[in-house]
């Protein structure tokens, strides 16, 4: 084996060991509602605490208990979810990470919410994402893999985060270092006017977002195919539209 593509696949490890590490533990009640939540926002309007209770078949206090115990939990002024980790409806987050998901528009907070977030609702996202230097990079993303990448060359920047301030407030912290880049050249020259950020393909990024999602999903999610990022031939990756 290449010793370069050796060190590359341990420096991913590390990357990904650690950012599967900000997330917190969840156990399978709280699988099952967070799921249900990202599900319920994916129709795009306020989601009700009353109705979330009900679809799970449990008492209201006991999601107001835990959600109110979470961070990232953003609510308008009659307590319905409006807002949930990397998962936002339109009219209380615009944002320049857009998924289309069935006819439903939404705001996803940062580039890899695009990535991890299709498995999670169960449903294929095409995504426009305007990148900072105001191109837009397009990605299809199904529950089990990445299939499209427009243009070919694209790339994301990452961090990696001290884990108490992620929880206290992630949009400063992570997502706004989290962009799509049309190119590696473009890509280098923003992380270098930002201190510790550094570049993944788009291909390390999905891989990335999938071990995060079973890590923290693994009791819900059992069953569903284990699919890490595809060969590089198998992504369609186009130059142009």
């Amino acid at each position: 084996m290449d010793s370069n593509n050796t060190k590359s696949r341990v420096i991913l490890d590390d990357v990904a060991a650690y950012t599967v590490g900000l997330f917190p533990t969840l156990n399978l009640l709280e699988q099952r509602l967070s799921l249900e939540l990202y599900r319920l926002l994916c129709e795009g309007q306020p989601v009700p605490r009353a109705r979330l209770a009900q679809r799970l078949g449990i008492a209201g206090d006991t999601v107001n208990q835990i959600l109110d115990g979470w961070p990232g939990v953003f609510s308008d002024q009659q307590r319905r979810i409006v807002g949930y980790w990397g998962l936002a409806i339109p009219a209380a987050y615009a944002s320049s990470h857009r998924m289309t998901i069935g006819d439903q528009s939404l705001s996803a907070w940062c580039a890899w919410d695009t990535l991890f977030l299709p498995q999670l609702l169960g449903q294929t996202a095409e995504i426009e994402s305007t990148a900072p230097a105001g191109v837009t990079i397009r990605l299809t993303v199904t529950p089990e893999r990445l299939v499209h990448v427009n243009p070919a060359g694209a790339q994301m920047s990452f961090l990696l985060p001290d884990a108490t301030e992620v929880q206290k407030d992630v949009m400063s912290t992570f997502c706004d270092f989290v962009h799509f880049f049309p190119s590696a050249e473009v890509g280098q020259s923003w992380a270098a006017r930002h201190p510790g950020t550094f570049l993944l393909s788009i291909d390390e990024a999905h891989d990335i977002a999938r071990r995060k999602n079973y890590a923290q999903y693994q009791e819900a999610l059992r069953g569903t195919p284990q699919v890490g990022y595809p060969r590089l031939e198998s992504v369609r990756k186009d130059s142009s539209d």
